[in-house]
């Protein structure tokens, strides 16, 4: 490695005086109370070099009217350092007022001793020994009269206006940065002489002066001359502030170090290296490293060196990429101070260091890595390292007494046994451990080694007496081991420049630390703060090739989504096979015993329980009974599938001649058939399919001969709007539903019968969910903590930080956007419509099949019999039809009715619905009557009298639908004749009937069905979208299931094979925690919020409604003959 070394000449250093507190003029020793070696403020130092023990130097410095110095602030402490310069005084040691009391139990001993403090020195540093030791001793004393000692000092001296000038000088020259150092140099060396200096006004000028100077210089301007005297300049600056008289009452801003050291890094940076080679630059109080570098070569980098007070270590590139990928070159500087410019409560000891990397005109930030920075520096003015050692017998304990004062240290634990042996070690609080009372625990043994760090996180943040007990784990037979054991504390620093304080944030002391050498484990190089986005885990993309080759040494995260793609495809297949079984049952199905000419139509729905044997296999049968007429009873089968199974919902149309008005009560019965007939019914609807009005019959209960109350025929009420409402009915409704179609996982088991969400497409959106969640918890997984993102909610001990909501919505912004539209569009989609009859077979429809008397009796009866069910038709009642005689007395009833419907001046749907069912059924007997001849009849006259009557029914009952269809449409919806007649229009250029027109636009059916009572029709909630839009679902599902599984392989394969199972086990955990918590919690949210708000209960889509509606219509044309009435 080419490395150019730069070493400064320090200019003011050659004046004697910066080193030399004793004989500076700033400082003058006036009236002192003993002999003072340093002077701070109104405190006098005093290094006697006498032997004493502890407890004569302390009586001695008492004797002076002074005590031994505890602690030695900033200023002593630059003090002390400067004497090690001076001569070898590695020798020599000073008590220190610190008596130490510790405490230490041995299975066989247990004692107590006090030990004291005392400094070495060269390097400086604080250990403790017996108190009975005779040493050197450190006395502090307090001056009479610091202040006026200053200040006379002060006013006396000549050369304190001529200082002034040479500062104010600096401001006007800092555009020429030779006469700038020029004169700094001669104020810097003034500022030495003069006392009370630097004051503020002076220490901040000159700084500023320099610094903005600094900042004009460029690469071309700058020389090895200009670049030795600033550093020389700002590190002068920076000692003498620091050892300034009144740095305990007038302290530095903390913003000082800071501006000092931007000198340092702007002079550093105009000399960086050129590219692949490295610098030192030292100075007086450390030393600066720099090195050029591509940001690829900067993974796994060492910068700095172990002998000149520290060094650090980069992680690797894939850290570091998605920081430095934008740069071309990058220069990394770590700068070391042998001293600690920011004093604090903290006692900071040893070097301290500062890294950045730029790309040679701004900072490059780095927070948040993924893996730690490794900084190792120098603690010459270590704590006293604990130790002691004992042989530890079977069956005994060691304990351990620690004072903690300062819980967020890590104590650094070390045992060395004399044979290798298991031991188990256990920390608490206030008193020693049990088996049921400890906060940590772990095990030592030869593999994983004899070191516990114990963390700022297991004190708990508890200051106090801690314990540490260690045993044996394992048997040893009676043999006893010795046992050493030692004990060192550590913390690991940074500056906020915000908080201007020192913090632990982000960094944590490391498993390689000494007592002499702390590692530091950091994720960032800059400051903490909340930030909007949290990156993931970085992957670098470009290596796919050869994370993927890793395969045969990392197969757990393959392995587990190999796992999942066979149960998939198992549950597949099983779906596809169960969808095939369920088609069927999606049918709505048009009630054989329909009459065909009745067109007022009626959706039942009528839903199973989900109780033990609650399906039927008796034949049921049902009556609707309204407020203006009943229907005739009607047997609910269907010829192409099983009805009434457990669980199901079955729909059925039936037909009415006319509107029943408000449908108040239904009769059920079945008829105990089949081998399970027992039936526990749950819920019907009824809806109304002209004014979409709907009623609601909640049954709950059996209908059997063996179970409830015994009985197989029972009359139920519409319930009434408060019970629709009520929470209990709106709660269960919304949970059923929920659980059976919400909730992605358990709706494969039983999906609504009706929903055109199938089974496979389920488990697909299942499988794509499952790898979406794979991924996005792989790449958030494991993410650096941010210490110093806040917290917004607190509950107990439970904290919910910005940062983890954050990945919270960002995790839920990736995941649930797509996978929400796929199941949507697989939801909305149109069940794909079978193709439209051929014409033979429509004209082959329209054909009336043969016709007899016995059957043109039967229908002329039925027809009779359903007009009976309304009370306006005032029906007599008539003789069951045994012979050709008794047809003319039964349609001169009807021929009645005729009459009077058409003396009603006011038209409502009744007389256009019920007129409309009289035409089709009169023609439908005329064309039986054609098709016969006089022979079946009695006579041939009373044939022409029963044909003559029904031809002029025939005409008077198209009159009086004509009629009464037209005051409809005058008098009610006069708006709706607008779009029939663009219907006609495309009904004469197309082959689609006018009918479905009228349907699909939600007007009045003009063929063959009559119009309906139009209520303005609210807009559904949603839509339904092609058929085709299936291909659309499936391509969105397959896509992101193949990005997903690319990046869960790609990050399992960069994380190693011991992280990758870590991560198995906490996605276990989170899956558990989504299928079974937070998806019934969701479920039952929205149950109760629907249930709260009051909402109705929602009834199940019918989008095949209209082509049963056309089988109806083409049953009526059949019967009547025509195409059209």
């Amino acid at each position: 490695m080419n490395m150019l070394l730069q070493n400064p000449f320090f200019l003011w250093i050659s004046v004697g005086c910066l080193f030399l507190p004793e004989k500076s003029e700033a400082c003058p020793n006036n009236g002192l109370p003993a002999q003072c070696d340093f002077v701070s403020g109104n405190v006098c130092l005093e290094l006697a070099g006498e032997s004493k023990t502890w407890s004569e130097a302390r009586s001695s410095c008492g004797k002076k009217g002074g005590k031994l110095l505890k602690m030695p602030n900033s200023s002593i402490k630059i003090f002390l350092s400067g004497i090690t310069k001076e001569g070898n005084t590695s020798n020599l040691t000073w008590w220190m007022g610190e008596r130490i009391q510790v405490d230490h139990r041995q299975p066989t001993l247990n004692f107590s001793r006090t030990l004291c403090t005392y400094m070495k020195l060269n390097p400086v540093q604080y250990l403790t020994s017996d108190c009975s030791k005779k040493r050197g001793f450190l006395c502090i004393h307090t001056l009479l009269s610091p202040s006026s000692t200053k200040t006379t000092t002060m006013s006396n001296n000549p050369s304190k206006s001529r200082f002034k000038r040479s500062v104010d000088d600096m401001l006007l020259v800092v555009g020429n940065i030779n006469k700038l150092l020029g004169v700094a140099t001669t104020a810097l060396l003034d500022m030495e002489k003069t006392a009370g200096e630097p004051t503020n006004e002076h220490r901040d000028n000159f700084v500023q002066s320099l610094l903005t100077g600094t900042k004009l210089l460029t690469r071309s301007s700058v020389n090895l001359n200009i670049v030795n005297t600033i550093l020389n300049l700002s590190t002068g600056i920076m000692i003498f502030s620091m050892k300034k008289c009144d740095i305990d009452t007038n302290p530095n801003p903390n913003n000082f170090f800071e501006n000092v050291f931007q000198i340092i890094q702007t002079i550093s940076l105009l000399t960086s290296p050129p590219l692949n080679q490295d610098t030192v630059t030292r100075y007086s109080t450390g030393v600066v490293y720099q090195s050029t570098r591509k940001p690829a070569d900067l993974g796994n980098m060492v910068i700095g060196s172990e002998s000149n007070g520290g060094f650090i270590k980069l992680p690797p590139y894939s850290a570091l990429n998605p920081f430095l990928a934008k740069y071309d070159t990058i220069v990394a500087q770590m700068a070391t101070f042998t001293s600690n410019p920011h004093p604090s409560y903290d006692n900071i000891s040893g070097t301290v260091c500062n890294v950045l990397l730029s790309d040679g005109t701004s900072d490059i930030m780095l927070k948040n890595l993924s893996t730690m920075i490794e900084i190792f520096l120098h603690r010459p003015n270590s704590s006293a390292l604990m130790n002691s050692t004992f042989v530890l017998e079977e069956g005994h304990k060691s304990l351990t007494t620690f004072n903690v004062s300062d819980p967020q240290m890590t104590i650094i634990f070390d045992v060395e046994p004399s044979v290798n042996v298991s031991l188990n070690l256990t920390l608490s609080y206030g008193s020693p451990s049990n088996s049921t009372y400890f906060s940590n625990t772990t095990i030592l043994n030869s593999t994983r080694g004899y070191r516990w760090m114990i963390t700022p996180d297991m004190l708990q943040q508890t200051p106090g007496v801690w314990y540490v007990d260690a045993r044996f784990l394992n048997s040893m037979q009676g043999r006893g081991v010795q046992m050493t054991i030692s004990s060192f504390v550590s913390k690991c620093l940074y500056w906020h420049t915000e908080n201007n304080t020192w913090s632990t944030d982000g960094c944590r002391v490391g498993e390689k630390s000494t007592p002499e050498l702390t590692q530091c484990l950091c994720n960032h190089l800059t400051l903490f703060g909340s930030s909007f986005f949290v990156m993931p885990n970085y992957v670098d993309v470009s290596r796919t090739a050869e994370l993927f080759s890793t395969v045969t040494q990392n197969y757990v995260v393959l392995s587990l989504l190999c796992a999942f793609f066979g149960l998939y495809l198992i549950t597949l297949m099983w779906a596809c096979y169960a969808d095939r079984r369920a088609s069927s049952k999606r049918k709505i199905t048009l009630l054989m015993d329909n009459h065909p000419a009745a067109q007022y139509n009626y959706l039942i729905g009528v839903q199973t329980g989900h109780r033990k044997k609650a399906g039927t296999s008796a034949k049921v049968s049902m009556k609707l009974i309204g407020s203006e007429g009943e229907s005739c009873t009607h047997e609910l089968t269907d010829p192409d599938k099983k009805v009434f199974e457990r669980g199901s919902t079955d729909m059925f149309v039936l037909a009415a001649p006319f509107p029943l008005g408000e449908v108040r009560n239904i009769r059920l019965q079945h008829d105990c058939s089949g081998g399970h007939p027992s039936w526990y019914i749950s819920k019907v609807t009824i809806q109304d399919l002209q004014t979409r009005h709907v009623w609601h019959f909640f049954c709950n209960c059996w209908l059997s001969d063996d179970r409830g109350d015994g009985m197989t025929k029972k009359t139920f009420n519409a319930a009434k709007s408060n019970e629709i409402t009520c929470f209990r009915n709106i709660f269960q409704s919304r949970t059923s539903t929920g659980f059976r179609d919400e909730h992605i996982w358990v709706s494969i088991v039983d999906p609504p019968s009706r929903s055109p969400f199938t089974r496979a497409q389920r488990v697909s959106c299942c499988m794509s969910l499952l790898l979406c969640t794979m991924a996005i918890n792989i790449a958030f997984w494991n993410i650096p903590v941010d210490a110093n993102s806040p917290v917004i909610f607190s509950l107990g001990s439970m904290q919910i930080s910005w940062q983890e909501f954050m990945v919270g919505v960002q995790s839920g912004l990736l995941m649930f956007p797509i996978n929400i539209l796929i199941i949507t569009i697989f939801r909305s989609i149109k069940p794909r419509m079978s193709s439209s009859k051929s014409k033979g077979d429509t004209e082959m429809n329209l054909r009336s099949p043969a016709f007899t008397i016995p059957a043109l009796l039967r229908n002329t009866e039925e027809i009779i019999s359903l007009l009976k069910g309304s009370p306006r038709n005032k029906m007599s009642d008539s003789q069951k039809l045994q012979s050709t005689d008794d047809l003319l007395p039964a349609l001169d009833s009807v021929h009645g009715l005729i009459q009077n419907m058409q003396g009603e001046t006011e038209s409502d749907n009744h007389l256009v619905f019920c007129s409309k069912f009289l035409l089709a059924g009169l023609c439908h007997i005329l064309v039986c009557l054609k098709k016969l001849d006089g022979s079946s009849f009695s006579d041939p006259q009373s044939y022409q009298q029963v044909l003559s009557l029904t031809d002029l029914m025939v005409r008077k009952a198209e009159m009086v639908f004509s009629s009464h269809l037209a005051n409809w449409l005058s008098n009610s919806h006069t708006h709706t004749r607008i779009y029939l007649f663009k219907a006609k229009l495309m009904f004469y250029s197309s082959s689609i009937t006018l009918s479905v027109f009228a349907f699909l636009l939600g007007l009045p059916l003009f063929l063959c069905s009559p119009p309906p009572v139009r209520k303005q029709k609210k807009k559904s909630a949603g839509c339904q979208l092609p058929w085709w839009y299936v291909f659309l679902g499936w391509f969105l599902l397959l896509s992101i299931s193949g990005i997903s599984t690319y990046f869960t392989l790609l990050y399992g394969f960069a994380y190693g094979k011991e992280k990758s199972i870590k991560w198995v086990m906490s996605l276990g955990l989170s899956l558990f925690e989504s299928i079974f918590i937070l998806q019934p919690l969701k479920v039952i949210g929205v149950a109760v919020f629907f249930a709260i708000l009051l909402k109705p209960v929602a009834v199940e889509d019918t989008e095949e409604v209209e082509q049963v509606l056309l089988a109806q219509e083409d049953k009526c044309r059949r019967y009547t003959g025509r195409a059209t009435l």
